[in-house]
């Protein structure tokens, strides 16, 4: 691109610990913080690097825990502090990115932003910044618009967006209507969601006029609305501490596709772009090693240090951060993830079971290891 987009934000929400990595993501470093692609940088500035050529360095904002504003504001050394918005405890998407919404319309009236998770691996950068394009298309139009990807197989692991109608939107051309909504179907679904070519995954990107998105979410839940404007109007004042300590824990966690995508879809506000580009968002062990191993199952795929790690007829992945020698040997589909104090062992047919695993850590009073 030869400039940034006019009048664009970039919002990336970088919250929670993705509880399916454990015990790699931790409540102190969640995986966007982590290097999962051999990039040598993290999800999260992956993530900045990508959206860098359409909104600019002052202009990219962050969202995010107070656990972890060192560590995103080390990551991200170009960010300016006011772009770095911190939430006192975690109340799910709605808040934060409405929040950031409030905030940036209060600073900029009329501006159009877009919310990019902090943990998902994207490439093709030409069509992706292609479909960013299209929805501020969209947005300016008075939509409030998302990017689904087009699937490369039925998967079951993602949620789906119907397309409607096409679109006629100068400078989205291949922008059409939300039917609905699909929660994560079983595998005959997607088998026909695939087949089907107008279902594509909900990717959770959402491109808006900030004064939009806030309308939307005021209809929908205006509590939640009436207590973002308050801490809003109080953030760039010298009241903001007491304000957000007062309001913040009262807010309604729900995320933005209950409380704003599905209502917006149904009232035929709701546009999508199909995104023709690589999208993963990394959820489990299992999508990790098909991502490091290039959609390759016949091999063993290592993070870590590979000098430590033998392998002999064997599938997976595994994730060193240890000393220790690791060898597998005959075993397929295999995971293996070797922190200081904690060894998982599983297969990827099991992987997204690990999140139970930490339910029981967690009800047990292991926090020492979460």
């Amino acid at each position: 691109m030869s400039a940034p987009l006019e009048d664009f934000f970039a919002v990336i929400p970088a919250g929670g610990v993705g509880s399916r990595l454990w015990p790699l993501s931790r409540a102190e470093t969640p995986k966007f913080l982590h290097d999962l692609t051999g990039s040598g940088v993290s999800l999260l500035r992956n993530t900045w690097d990508r959206l860098l050529p359409l909104a600019g360095a002052d202009r990219i904002t962050v969202v995010t825990g107070q656990a972890h504003e060192q560590k995103v504001e080390e990551d991200l050394p170009d960010i300016l502090e006011s772009n770095v918005f911190i939430e006192s405890s975690q109340r799910e998407s709605a808040a934060a990115i409405c929040l950031a919404a409030a905030i940036l319309q209060r600073r900029h009236p009329g501006v159009i932003i877009g919310s990019f998770a902090a943990d998902h691996h994207i490439s093709r950068q030409r069509a992706f910044e292609f479909a960013v394009q299209q929805a501020v298309a969209l947005a300016r139009a008075g939509y409030i618009s998302t990017i689904g990807i087009a699937p490369s197989e039925p998967s079951v692991g993602f949620g789906y967006i119907q397309k409607g109608d096409e679109l006629d939107v100068e400078g989205a051309p291949m922008a059409a209507i939300v039917e609905r909504f699909v929660e994560k179907p079983d595998l005959e679904t997607a088998r026909r969601y695939y087949a089907d070519r107008n279902f594509l995954w909900n990717a959770g990107m959402f491109i808006s006029r900030a004064d939009v998105l806030l309308a939307e979410l005021a209809a929908n839940e205006p509590d939640l609305h009436a207590g973002l404007q308050e801490i809003a109007d109080a953030w760039d004042t010298d009241h903001r501490a007491e304000v957000v300590d007062r309001v913040w824990p009262g807010l309604k966690k729900i995320a933005i596709d209950y409380a704003v995508a599905e209502p917006a879809a149904a009232k035929g506000r709701l546009a999508v772009v199909p995104g023709h580009f690589d999208w993963d968002d990394v959820g489990d062990f299992a999508s990790l090693a098909k991502l490091i191993s290039g959609g390759k199952p016949d091999r063993m795929s290592v993070l870590g240090q590979n000098e430590k790690v033998l392998v002999d007829a064997s599938t997976g992945l595994v994730v060193s951060q240890t000393e220790r020698i690791i060898a597998v040997v005959g075993v397929n589909d295999l995971i293996v993830v070797d922190t200081p104090d904690a060894l998982l062992v599983t297969t990827s047919a099991h992987a997204q079971r690990v999140k139970s695993l930490v339910g029981t850590l967690q009800e047990s009073g292991r926090d020492d290891v979460l």
